[in-house]
């Protein structure tokens, strides 16, 4: 078996070709967060695989089951080389809410024990073509009835301690389209959070854009929120330009600007950002950008870019795999030098993990 780093870094970036619809769980084709993504299990390590890209119909790793041991394997280039398996379906799925909604459409299982939702399934720059983000699928699921509009406070409370008493999730990620307030959606995670540690005591990690006014912070912890997420996805001006016109007019140094201004409120090392390399921004770039969070306290969490079904970037390439292990090399020996790690985080996407390589590259 090939080094496991390298194996899981290969796998992102190639994808999974499955040879059985029939082995494990369908995985999830649009919508936010790790869409055309399914959760594997490849030696004891829960990851998220692309399995709907174009990328993934011609991957060398593919998945059968292997009649003789009745188990999955994972294949390359037709060689079995390390024992695969597949989260099993929540119990949380079978049921529906106080108000007939069913429990998927308001909350998903990430990775093996991290609950997931968008708490605001539109976005005010998503129906222009001038001011959407390219690789953006949000409202993609709410065409597709797997999901509704707005998530209540009271449905999310619901699902969350459903989740945690039949599946034992172990902490919750909270993200929002951008509604068109001067807020960026603070308000309502925050409204969304409070009655979620009201009826459960679950870590919350909340994402947005920066708000126009940074007391939000304040706010959003006293609410109960455990860690913050903002994501710059891109860097490089050019690069923001034209992949994400909208949130481009976002500066770069205001994100720095805000981030400044969280982490004294959610402390060291529990705000972080996702930048996701192969949208154009260089490995100079990326490292520059990763070394000055770092200094901030603010957790880079740096993910291959995976094209997703029916946006402008669906056919946009995957970063090669040795162009994302040069990175997470790098990247995880200034988080080990800064002594930041993943683990340590209350909440979030960094703490799962799944979504990347990174943190098997910080110590």
């Amino acid at each position: 078996m090939m080094n496991k780093q390298r194996l899981i870094t290969e796998l992102q970036s190639a994808g999974l070709r499955l040879l059985d619809q029939q082995v494990g769980a369908s995985g999830r084709k649009g919508g936010a967060g790790p869409s055309d993504h399914k959760a594997i299990t490849v030696d004891g390590t829960t990851v998220m695989v692309p399995i709907y890209t174009s990328a993934a119909a011609v991957s060398p790793f593919s998945a059968t089951v292997d009649a003789s041991a009745e188990a999955i394997a994972l294949q390359h280039d037709g060689m079995a080389i390390a024992p695969l398996d597949f989260p099993e379906q929540p119990e949380f799925y079978r049921l529906t809410t106080a108000d007939g909604i069913p429990y998927s459409k308001i909350a998903l299982l990430h990775s093996r024990d991290v609950l997931a939702t968008t708490v605001l399934q539109t976005c005010m720059r998503y129906r222009d073509a001038a001011t959407a983000c390219q690789f953006c699928a949000i409202e993609k699921s709410l065409e597709g009835d797997r999901t509704i509009a707005r998530k209540t406070p009271a449905q999310l409370a619901e699902v969350a301690e459903a989740a945690v008493r039949l599946d034992g999730v172990k902490h919750m990620v909270m993200t929002t389209g951008t509604p068109n307030t001067s807020d960026r959606g603070a308000a309502y995670l925050t409204e969304c959070v409070k009655a979620i540690k009201a009826r459960i005591n679950i870590p919350i990690q909340v994402q947005c854009e920066p708000p126009d006014d940074f007391a939000w912070f304040a706010r959003m912890k006293e609410a109960g929120v455990d860690s913050l997420g903002m994501h710059l996805e891109a860097v490089d001006p050019e690069v923001r330009d034209r992949i994400m016109p909208g949130k481009a007019t976002v500066p770069v140094e205001y994100y720095y600007e805000a981030f400044a201004a969280a982490v004294p409120v959610f402390g060291w090392g529990q705000v972080s950002t996702y930048l996701l390399a192969g949208l154009g921004d260089s490995l100079e770039t990326l490292l520059e950008a990763c070394d000055r969070l770092i200094q901030l306290g603010v957790y880079p969490f740096v993910v291959p870019f995976v094209p997703i079904t029916d946006t402008p970037l669906a056919h946009h390439p995957s970063p090669s795999s040795d162009f994302m292990f040069s990175l997470y090399q790098q990247v995880g020996a200034m988080l080990k030098q800064a002594g930041m790690s993943s683990a340590d985080m209350n909440a979030g996407c960094a703490k799962c993990g799944a979504c990347s390589a990174l943190s098997m590259f910080e110590s």
